[in-house]
């Protein structure tokens, strides 16, 4: 099957060529989209399954089987492009696939939570190519007028899978066990490769760019180093100058600074960080770090405070979550219909206060709180959301001309990503020091199975997820109060950070630009832009 080659080779209808490869997409979007949020309602379980009284697993470190996966995703997303031309789109998306099914089937097998981490990392190496290479392939089937079109349905995983993602993992963790959280995408998989290999276009690779090997060996080791260095802080009390935590965080930052020094060097940089004299370009990236890193890094919280705090089951807590994936659904139309008539700065600023106040809301929480006032915060957040993530892409690009469009899109995505991860390693760390500031509870200390005590915080989310581990102890129920209470302080303290994150994002937000962009003469070969 040839891919047609001028604009009017295409029909202007949506035919039914096209919407047997959006399936092939579509179907790998949804197994890395819903992988991404599918986890976050199992990370309680994780500290249960791979840990033990005398020796447990802190949040901040059952918290990396989604740091580990979004810092696959960054390291992957620029690599994808210079492949794709290299190797084919066919051939390296069935390749993206049975990497994600493999590492997906790894993750069933681990035996412990550093080897589950591991094989995230292998899970996201093939879950970061399969968007950005789905993008590539919709664009080619479908011809530049109908991608506004196919942009709804390549939407759908990406509106679902907020809500469906922890529904899903807590029912099967409840049904089955957390295996199948990895294993149901094996099946998947299988269907999505049998599906490529016929509704794919054989591939013509050609002669690509010279690709960044050495700026991907200095960003990526750097981000990982610098982040495990934040994550240890809990296990070492909270000292910065515990080697493991310094020397770790130290060594990152040169790898991150060595890696901008090379950026400006090569013709094809892994990164172009010469589009930051882009102003609108900038902002919106600082708007992004600051929103992704505050919104997602507490998004993360949110199921454990349900199943930890409240005592609900995960499949309850994943139904719990899901009003916010609702709010989102309602207004990114909405927003995306906005965007091409109201200016930006007038849009992105409105989601950022929705997100103030829902974000205000739950730093308000205790082990009490009203599940109506909850769930009320969490659909404004998801309203929040729909109004600044896409509306933030879009005007991110408007101001790029062709040849930088491509290369501007990267640096977002992997922006979004990063700050993710660095969101998720904050909260963790912040939540994980906050729990073990809690007292030993008397009497605990000589116990064999609990090494050095037992704190009244780590009583309390027992009596909440493993009641039958504190029955033998009989422990004073008025420490199990007081630690539920102070378990409960953490998330809010907690959420107390991340919301000064989110108040900040208001500061760029409101430098976007606030009058109509207006479309400009393009260079020549290059598609349409707009300027302010």
């Amino acid at each position: 099957m040839s891919q047609p080659t001028a604009e009017s080779d295409y029909p202007d209808h949506i035919d039914a060529a096209v919407l047997k490869i959006a399936g092939v997409v579509v179907l790998g979007a949804i197994m890395s989209i819903l992988d991404i949020t599918v986890v976050n309602v199992a990370l309680p379980t994780f500290q249960d399954e791979f840990g033990s009284p005398d020796s447990p697993v802190s949040y901040s470190h059952v918290a990396w089987t989604v740091t580990a996966y979004t810092l696959a995703l960054a390291t992957v997303i620029p690599l994808t492009g210079w492949a794709a031309d290299r190797f084919g789109t066919k051939r390296l998306y069935m390749a993206a696939v049975f990497l994600f099914t493999a590492g997906s089937a790894l993750c069933a097998t681990a035996s412990s939570i550093d080897m589950l981490i591991g094989f995230r990392v292998l899970q996201g190496l093939g879950g970061g190519m399969l968007m950005p290479l789905g993008m590539t392939i919709m664009t080619r089937a479908a011809g530049p007028h109908r991608m506004g079109r196919l942009m709804a349905i390549l939407g759908v995983p990406m509106l679902l899978g907020p809500i469906l993602g922890p529904i899903l993992g807590g029912w099967l963790i409840q049904v089955a066990s957390w295996h199948w959280i990895f294993l149901i995408n094996v099946p998947l998989g299988a269907i999505a490769l049998v599906y490529a290999w016929f509704a794919l276009a054989p591939d013509h690779p050609e002669r690509s760019e010279s690709f960044d090997f050495l700026g991907v060996a200095l960003m990526s080791p750097g981000l990982a180093l610098f982040l495990f260095g934040v994550s240890s802080l809990p296990a070492e009390g909270g000292d910065f100058s515990a080697p493991r935590v310094w020397v770790s965080m130290l060594t990152g930052v040169l790898l991150m600074a060595a890696f901008v020094w090379h950026s400006f060097r090569p013709a094809h940089p892994l990164l172009d960080l010469r589009l930051f004299s882009d102003r609108n370009l900038t902002i919106s990236i600082v708007t992004m770090f600051l929103f992704a890193a505050a919104f997602f890094g507490g998004l993360l919280l949110v199921p454990t405070y349900f199943q930890q705090i409240r005592g609900e089951s995960t499949l309850s807590a994943g139904l719990l979550v899901a009003p916010q994936g609702l709010g989102a659904m309602v207004t990114m139309p909405i927003a995306g219909r906005l965007v091409d008539k109201v200016p930006v700065g007038r849009i992105v600023p409105v989601g950022i206060a929705l997100i103030v106040v829902g974000m205000f809301g739950l730093t308000q929480v205790t082990a009490t709180t009203s599940y109506g006032l909850l769930i009320a915060m969490l659909v404004v957040m998801g309203f929040g959301m729909g109004a600044t993530m896409m509306p933030l892409f879009t005007t991110a690009l408007r101001t790029l001309s062709g040849a930088q469009v491509a290369r501007g899109s990267t640096l977002l995505n992997i922006t979004q990503q990063i700050a993710s991860s660095c969101g998720v390693a904050t909260m963790s760390v912040v939540l994980t020091n906050r729990l073990n500031d809690s007292p030993i509870i008397p009497g605990t200390q000589g116990v064999p199975q609990l090494g050095g005590g037992l704190r009244e915080t780590q009583a309390a989310i027992l009596s909440n997820t493993r009641p039958e581990n504190l029955a033998p102890l009989h422990l004073d129920p008025a420490a199990i109060a007081r630690g539920l209470v102070d378990a409960a302080s953490a998330f809010s303290h907690t959420y107390w950070v991340a919301w000064v994150l989110v108040a900040l994002t208001l500061v760029p937000a409101l430098m976007l630009p606030r009058k109509r962009q207006q479309p400009r003469v393009a260079d020549k070969g290059a598609t349409p832009t707009a300027i302010d």
